[in-house]
């Protein structure tokens, strides 16, 4: 297995001002061509603390990567950290320099003794062009491995990786191939998603591992098989998904980079049928997710944000006895929420949601994180309740994907 270290390098992303997203993606690729990422770090623009961490990632893996501090300015000191780590020292790339002086040339810029000490790379260094800006590519082989020095900006790296250095690590390297396999699951919580699959887990066969990934009322399961050919491990990899599903089948929504919005939208597409929301304390977050999905047009209609019980009772047509006989967060109101916005809005389903999100207006009857869930459709209204914890966004984003999710098993009769 060839292993592989992603360093971030920049003040910036240690100060939360900016986010990094190079290592998510960074690490996808490398997977794709059968490197492994066994850790990232983010360190700041300090030279001793950088090379600190070059030693220690050189200590474990393979091939070290590193993001930003290319840059023309003062404290972009990565390559002189470089210089410093491997005993070298700056030279002017001839090859860099011409790339850089046709750049501003183009562009009708003059070209400043800055922007020419781009141009500069260290002396045991292979340069490699970077076609999307002037900050270089750095190719490094060092006691067989490979040290990469590229630019923080995402769209230059990514271009850079593309385009030059996966194909490089392809060639340098004997890789593996690792193929990732994703059930998603919900409705079941880690713990006894574990026990109900225990046997099948422990009997995978060596070569395929698993990991359990929760997030937000959602536990993906990630089968990782490593071998040498693609499509004996994706045969390998199937045959397990097919023995553990009879054990969660009730539970799994999707596979691989599908979400609970895509499968329900794919559903109602497909059957011709249509939704609305009813929604109080979601706030509009389920038509969010749902209108995060292109073509969501088809079958969502719209919906009706109904905080208060005033909009509940004129654009719902939910009832004020009921409302004051049992509340708003309450099974009968939930009710008469998504059959409401189902007739106003003439859709197949009506979904809506009612609760106390948090962090206050609890009650001792109902505290904090009780929310009602409702859908109305063609065979009649189907409830859930839910007792959720006391952070208010964490409860926002659980009920919408289990509001999906009350509407799928209702489509499919679970």
């Amino acid at each position: 297995m060839v292993k592989a270290e992603v360093i971030t390098i920049g003040d910036e992303i240690l100060f939360g001002q900016i986010t990094d997203t190079n290592t998510q993606w960074i690490s996808t690729e490398l997977t794709n061509i059968g490197i492994r990422t066994i850790r990232k770090s983010s360190v700041g623009d300090n030279e001793q603390a950088i090379l600190d961490v070059l030693q220690e990632a050189e200590s474990r893996a393979d091939v070290i990567l590193i993001t930003g501090g290319l840059g023309p300015t003062k404290d972009d000191i990565t390559k002189k950290t470089l210089c410093n780590y491997f005993d070298t020292e700056l030279y002017i790339n001839e090859e860099a320099l011409a790339f850089i002086t046709n750049f501003f040339e183009k562009r009708g810029r003059p070209m400043t003794e800055l922007n020419r000490q781009q141009a500069a790379v260290p002396k045991n260094s292979t340069y490699i062009p970077n076609n999307w800006g002037t900050a270089p590519g750095i190719w490094i082989e060092h006691n067989g491995k490979v040290f990469i020095s590229m630019p923080g900006v995402p769209f230059e790296m990514k271009n850079l990786m593309t385009h030059a250095m996966l194909p490089k690590l392809r060639e340098f390297f004997e890789t593996p191939v690792i193929y990732h396999k994703m059930l998603h699951t919900i409705g079941i919580g880690e713990s006894f998603l574990a026990e109900r699959i225990a046997d099948w887990e422990d009997n995978l066969p060596s070569h395929i591992k698993l990991a359990y990934l929760p997030n937000f009322g959602q536990v993906r399961l990630r089968l990782t098989a490593t071998g040498s050919d693609l499509e004996q491990l994706k045969k390998d990899t199937q045959a397990e998904v097919d023995k553990v599903l009879p054990l969660i089948a009730v539970n799994v929504f999707g596979y691989d980079n599908v979400e609970i919005e895509n499968v329900v939208g794919q559903l109602l597409k497909e059957r011709g049928q249509t939704v609305a929301t009813a929604e109080s304390c979601t706030g509009g977050y389920v038509s969010h997710l749902i209108t995060k999905v292109p073509g969501s047009s088809q079958y969502f209609t719209g919906g009706v944000v109904s905080y208060s019980n005033e909009v509940k009772i004129a654009e719902l047509g939910v009832n004020s006895d009921t409302l004051a006989a049992h509340g708003a967060v309450s099974e009968q109101t939930v009710i008469e929420m998504a059959e409401g916005v189902r007739n106003r809005l003439h859709t197949t389903y009506g979904i809506a949601a009612s609760g106390i999100a948090g962090p206050d207006g609890g009650t001792e009857e109902k505290p904090v994180g009780t929310i009602w869930i409702a859908s109305a459709g063609p065979d009649g209204t189907v409830t859930q309740k839910l007792q959720l914890g006391k952070f208010r966004e964490q409860n926002i984003q659980f009920t919408s994907v289990y509001l999906l999710n009350l509407l799928r098993k209702q489509m499919l009769g679970l």
